[in-house]
C-alpha cells in the first residue's frame, strides 16, 4: 500500500514509518518537522487546507494514498493548556479523517489512548485484566478529547460505509533507550499503579499498526495496544492485590502478564508483541 503516516517524526511515528517500510510498503510521512527527502512533506495537520492538499497528492512525492496512519498530536497532558490541547487534537483528527473522505482514501488507522479505561487510576478500576468492554472514563481533557475522536470516526463511518477506520489505544510508548528507567520503579509499585503498570514498546506498536491496516472491518473498532508483560518484575496478581484490593480478576493471570487486555487485538488484528523490556536491561 501507499500509506501517508501523520506524526511521522514522533516516538511511535518513526517506529511505525521503519516497520511499514521494512514489510513493503510506500510511505510518507507527514509533520512538521522531519527529515529532507522524497519520503517526508512538511505540512501543518492543524491547518485543514494542508491536509486536504496533501492526502490528494503531492507533486514529486506521491499521486494518491491507500491509507492514512495519524498519529500526530500533543500526546499526553499538560503540554499545553487544557483547552488549548483538545482544540488541537480534535482539530488534527477532523482534517485527516475528513480530508482522506474527500481523498477518497479509504482506509485510516488512528491513535486513541489507553487514558480512556480510567487513567490515571485513582480509582479502582472495575476489574482486570480490563478490556474493551469496560466503560470509557476519561479523567481529563487530553482523554476527553480521546473520546470525542473515536466519536467521531464512529459516526463518520455510519454516515460512510466506504470508510474503514480502526482505533489503537496504545498504552505508554517506550522506545529501548526508556528501558534504564524502569529499574527506578521496582521497590515502589505506587509510581506505575496509574495505568496498571501498562506500556508498550514502540517497535510492537507500529507491528499493531500494520496489522489494523490489513484488516478489513465493515464497523468502527477499538483495541488495546500493550506489551504482553508490565513495567514490574512482580507478578500482576500480586500488584493488583497490593494496589487495588478488592477488585476481581476477569480471568486468571499468568506471572508478569499486562493488566491492559490484548485479548481482543490478538485474536481480531493478529497482534503478537515480541519485545519486553527485560531484554534489554
Amino acid at each position: 500500500m501507499r500509506i501517508a503516516v501523520t506524526g511521522s517524526s514522533g516516538k511511535l511515528g518513526r517506529a511505525v514509518v521503519d516497520h511499514l517500510r521494512e514489510a513493503g510498503h510506500g510511505v510518507v510521512g507527514l509533520d512538521v518537522d522531519g527529515p529532507r527527502g522524497a519520503d517526508f512533506v512538511q505540512i501543518d495537520i492543524a491547518d485543514y487546507g494542508q491536509v486536504a492538499d496533501a492526502l490528494a497528492g503531492v507533486e514529486e512525492r506521491f499521486d494518491g494514498l491507500d491509507a492514512v496512519v495519524h498519529l500526530a498530536a500533543s500526546p499526553a497532558p499538560g503540554i499545553r493548556p487544557d483547552t488549548a490541547l483538545i482544540q488541537q487534537n480534535l482539530a488534527m483528527t477532523i482534517n485527516v479523517f475528513q480530508a482522506a473522505r474527500r481523498a477518497h482514501v479509504t482506509r485510516i488507522v488512528h491513535a486513541s489512548s489507553e487514558t480512556l479505561l480510567g487513567l490515571p487510576l485513582t480509582e479502582a478500576p472495575p476489574y482486570a485484566p480490563i478490556d474493551e468492554a469496560a466503560e470509557t472514563r476519561p479523567n481529563f481533557m487530553y482523554a476527553i478529547g480521546k473520546h470525542l475522536e473515536e466519536e467521531l470516526a464512529r459516526k463518520i463511518m455510519r454516515i460512510d460505509p466506504s470508510i474503514s477506520i480502526t482505533g489503537l489505544r496504545f498504552s505508554n510508548v517506550m522506545a529501548v533507550d526508556d528501558y534504564a528507567e524502569f529499574a527506578s520503579w521496582q521497590h515502589d509499585a505506587s509510581v506505575r499503579r496509574w495505568n496498571l503498570w501498562g506500556y508498550i514498546d514502540r517497535r510492537d506498536g507500529a507491528h499493531a499498526v500494520e496489522r489494523a491496516l490489513l484488516t478489513e472491518r465493515s464497523s468502527y473498532e477499538t483495541y488495546i495496544i500493550a506489551a504482553a508483560d508490565t513495567v514490574m518484575r512482580r507478578d500482576s496478581a500480586e500488584l493488583l492485590a497490593e494496589e487495588f484490593p478488592g477488585v476481581p480478576l476477569a480471568r486468571p493471570v499468568s506471572g508478569r502478564e499486562t493488566l491492559l487486555s490484548i485479548d481482543r487485538a490478538r485474536a481480531l488484528l493478529g497482534y503478537a508483541p515480541e519485545h519486553s523490556w527485560l531484554d534489554h536491561v
